[in-house]
């Protein structure tokens, strides 16, 4: 009896360690606030049948070909279990400088291991969220979104391409909403900017407002400016008194043939 609350004892303790480790796990992912987080977990369900139907179809479809078909429908099982791993591991959130997507699921063969993909789409380089939806994923009300990027036009493929949320609309609308406000938080800064620069047509009352370097440097360049326009009249008035001179002696040389 003992041993075995003892090993009871030892199980509780050990899925404490786990639930700890996991929470601070997440803790430690999130350093950002989460603005708005979209969920998977209503949509499993349609995602799994969804997947389901396209991978028998496709297995049909090699059946007649080439045979393989029948290896992947007897791997359907499989398949299945990934997927539904995949599905429930799926965290994607908004953030107030990223869309981050979050993904674990196991390997074609799950004794193997298990893949985790992280991707962090900076909200600057986002030009659009694209809401798509085939023929066979209407069947099944599975959503597809699309995050496409600014810059060079490239091949949607490129984009990054998320299946199976649950409420793609209201995703969409949480990064629209935050991309303007980053616009007008950005165009408030541009105007802000804007003001603080100094004007050069300022008054009396600005410049007794000014600094010591600013008026010194005012000072100078008011007074190389005063010297400036001094040398200029200094020219003018030479030059009247050059063409004074010439008038005189022109009037003296034709005074003395009259005499």
């Amino acid at each position: 009896m003992e041993s075995k609350d003892k090993a009871v004892e030892i199980d509780c303790l050990e899925k404490g360690l786990l639930l700890h480790d996991a929470s601070h796990e997440d803790y430690e992912a999130e350093d950002e606030p989460v603005l708005y987080s979209a969920s998977f977990e209503e949509a499993e369900d349609n995602f799994l049948k969804y997947q389901t139907v396209q991978w028998v179809l496709y297995s049909l479809l090699l059946i007649l070909a080439w045979g393989i078909g029948l290896f992947m429908l007897l791997y359907l099982p499989v398949r299945r279990y990934i997927l539904r791993k995949d599905i429930r591991s799926r965290k994607l959130y908004v953030t107030p400088s990223a869309i981050v997507y979050k993904v674990t699921r196991p390997v074609p063969f799950p004794c193997f291991g298990v893949l985790r993909k992280e991707k962090h789409v900076l909200l600057p380089s986002v030009a659009d969220i694209v809401i798509e939806q085939g023929y066979l994923q209407s069947l099944f009300g599975v959503y597809s979104v699309r995050i496409e990027n600014t810059g060079v036009r490239r091949p949607p493929s490129d984009d990054v391409q998320i299946k199976g949320i649950a409420n793609p609309r209201a995703f969409k609308k949480a990064v629209l909403a935050r991309l303007s406000s980053m616009r007008s938080e950005a165009f408030s800064r541009q105007v802000s900017a804007a003001n603080n620069i100094p004007n050069l047509r300022l008054g009396p009352s600005a410049f007794a407002s000014m600094s010591p370097s600013k008026s010194i440097k005012h000072d100078f360049f008011s007074h190389a400016g005063e010297l400036v326009i001094l040398q200029k009249l200094d020219e003018v008035g030479s030059s009247v008194k050059r063409v004074q001179t010439l008038i005189e002696e022109q009037q003296r040389q034709t005074s003395e043939p009259m005499d």
